[in-house]
């Protein structure tokens, strides 16, 4: 107990401590083994890891990012040039453009190159009055891994990516997320199509422009041999761009669940298909070409629905779709969704869909008041909520809105995931789904304390939940958000651990989030490591002594447990020092905000 205060008063959480659940342990229980990455990227981390080991991976931060240079003008590059001046101060280790003339020719230093990308990536986020996005290159930048255990390298996947025309560089532009690999060896998640130029656009005064499309966006994906093949789940609603699917679990039997386009949404069809101020209206598409137009309108094409699937080895997905916790009035045009994300051995799979605020409703409003989204069960054909209370309400500061998530779901019918409170804040749960249905109900275990924002992800066949929370009870800034640590939790025990006072004595990771853990207790996770700091380009950084220069990076991590007698870390200065490391929190958020939301299953 002491010694979990301690640390506790080291990172800064001097109010609302809730101690009745925490082991007060004084001995290392696991040890880490860091799933070294590729040497093309900087950033790691962890999805679900098999029984046997294998490690699905996601990465992020290429190195040698594939720039296509003829595609930028001369206002892009002093735009470039720009961006550097205004913000080299605050970023850690960029200076101003160094060689201008070389950057112009396709030459950039590695400091350059780093600006161009960040460049690039900008033009998503801030639209230009008199520029359109699709116009740029686009940054994808998350890369598809896999490790098979033991000693054996972490390989990349390439799902949907393709090479530029007339090269054998791929073009980074694509999203490439593998959830996770069966105990059988079948491998699965999701990514979307690369952005290739299109032929020149000559717009209404004459200019000729390029425009980048991609043939689909998010699409899910399987494959029985470690990426050799990869097999496409196509959507049942694939018209004006594709689609969208993704797979995000496979039980031991074949069963997959995840999600996919089942119809379009009718108010964004009508718009693509208007003759008279829509996509289909020349004089709207005489600056951009009609696929552009689409495209622009793909995120919200689309009405989303859960599916469970069986795979097999020749390619073929047989589905069917879950169904919907609400049933709309036959008017309302609003697009209503649900996401499977999990499914155990039973075929019973969890996720979240749209509810009502009022849970009560039988009879629903054409206009209906909905505004949050709620853990479900998908189980014998209904589509049920585990009993939550639904609210959405103003108070003073804003608006309270009740949602959840269900993350995950073991063979014994355990559930978990994470829920909104009445204070607004986010805690994991877990829920018996083995029980009848009418005495379900969602349990909020203690966590590090009252304020403290958790998730759960994962649950094993031993009841053992992992997930990540925050441990500080403010923030400096919006731009340095609290930190967090991944939690190990024994639902049986009602026993809740930070990840990082379970590890070996000396460990130089700070363990910030835990994925996954499968039945040998095997946790996969994301941690913070010190390492040695190389450039754009890839090449080692040195001071001005010759000496490499370091930095924190994000790493995929599995935190094995210690076979034997367990290594005695009661020493308190060195477990202090061990769980205050720090690390470049900035860092992680750029590869956790890559789409706004955190990655791997929350991706929705």
């Amino acid at each position: 107990m002491k010694q979990f205060a301690k640390h506790m008063l080291a990172v800064g959480i001097t109010s609302a401590l809730s101690f009745s659940v925490i082991n007060p342990v004084s001995a290392a229980t696991y040890k880490v083994v860091d799933k070294i990455a590729v040497d093309e990227l900087k950033h790691s981390y962890a999805q679900q890891q098999n029984n046997n080991g294998v490690l699905a991976i996601s990465g992020s931060n290429l190195y040698n990012f594939p720039v296509q240079f003829d595609y930028l003008d001369d206002d892009d590059f002093t735009q470039i040039r720009e961006l550097a001046r205004i913000r080299h101060e605050r970023v850690h280790g960029l200076n101003e453009i160094e060689n201008y003339d070389e950057l112009v020719a396709g030459n950039p230093t590695a400091n350059d190159l780093a600006w161009v990308k960040s460049y690039l990536a900008l033009q998503v986020d801030f639209e230009k009055p008199e520029n359109d996005p699709y116009e740029y290159q686009r940054v994808g930048d998350l890369v598809a891994m896999i490790n098979l255990g033991g000693d054996a390298d972490t390989e990349v996947f390439k799902i949907f990516d393709q090479p530029f025309a007339g090269t054998d560089t791929l073009t980074r532009s694509t999203i490439d997320i593998i959830s996770g690999v069966t105990n059988s060896g079948i491998a699965y998640g999701s990514a979307t199509a690369p952005y290739l130029p299109m032929e020149d656009f000559t717009t209404s005064n004459g200019n000729v422009k390029t425009f980048w499309l991609r043939e689909h966006g998010q699409r899910g994906f399987f494959s029985y041999d470690n990426g050799a093949q990869i097999f496409p789940v196509i959507p049942a609603e694939t018209r004006y761009g594709g689609g969208i699917s993704a797979v995000l679990d496979v039980n031991d039997n074949g069963e997959a669940v995840g999600y996919m386009s089942y119809e379009l949404s009718e108010t964004i069809q009508e718009y693509v298909e208007d003759e008279s101020n829509g996509c289909s209206d020349p004089d709207v598409v005489d600056d951009f070409p009609f696929e552009i137009c689409v495209q622009r309108y793909q995120p919200y094409m689309y009405r989303i629905m859960a599916f469970k699937g069986s795979l097999n080895a020749n390619g073929e997905v047989t589905s069917e779709q879950l169904g919907l916790l609400v049933e709309p009035h036959p008017e309302d045009t609003r697009n209503y969704s649900s996401r499977a994300l999990a499914i155990n051995n039973n075929g019973v799979a969890v996720g979240f869909a749209d509810g009502w605020d009022d849970e009560t409703v039988t009879t629903p409003d054409e206009d209906e008041r909905l505004t949050g989204s709620y853990a479900v069960m998908f189980k014998d054909g209904k589509v049920f909520d585990f009993n939550q209370e639904h609210y959405s309400f103003r108070v003073f500061s804003g608006s309270v809105v009740n949602w959840s998530k269900a993350y995950d779901i073991n063979d014994h019918g355990l559930a978990v995931g994470t829920t909104n409170t009445l204070s607004a804040v986010n805690k994991f749960f877990y829920v018996d789904t083995s029980v009848p249905e009418a005495e379900m109900k969602m349990t909020l275990p203690d966590d590090f304390f009252k304020s403290s924002q958790s998730a759960a992800y994962a649950v094993n066949n031993n009841g053992m939940i992992v997930g990540d929370g925050e441990i500080e009870t403010h923030n400096a800034s919006a731009e340095n958000p609290r930190r967090t640590a991944a939690f190990l939790y024994d639902s049986k025990t009602d026993v809740f651990n930070n990840v990082n006072d379970l590890l070996e004595c000396g460990s130089p990771y700070t363990v910030v989030e835990a994925r996954d853990i499968n039945d040998e207790n095997v946790i996969s996770g994301t941690a913070i490591i010190k390492v040695d700091r190389y450039d754009a380009k890839g090449e080692l950084m040195l001071d001005s002594d010759g000496s490499p220069l370091t930095e924190d990076v994000v790493r995929a991590v599995t935190l094995v447990p210690i076979a034997g007698e367990v290594e005695d870390c009661f020493d308190e200065e060195e477990k202090v020092e061990r769980q205050g490391a720090s690390f470049n929190l900035l860092a992680l958020l750029s590869l956790f905000g890559l789409f706004g939301v955190r990655l791997y299953k929350k991706i929705f």
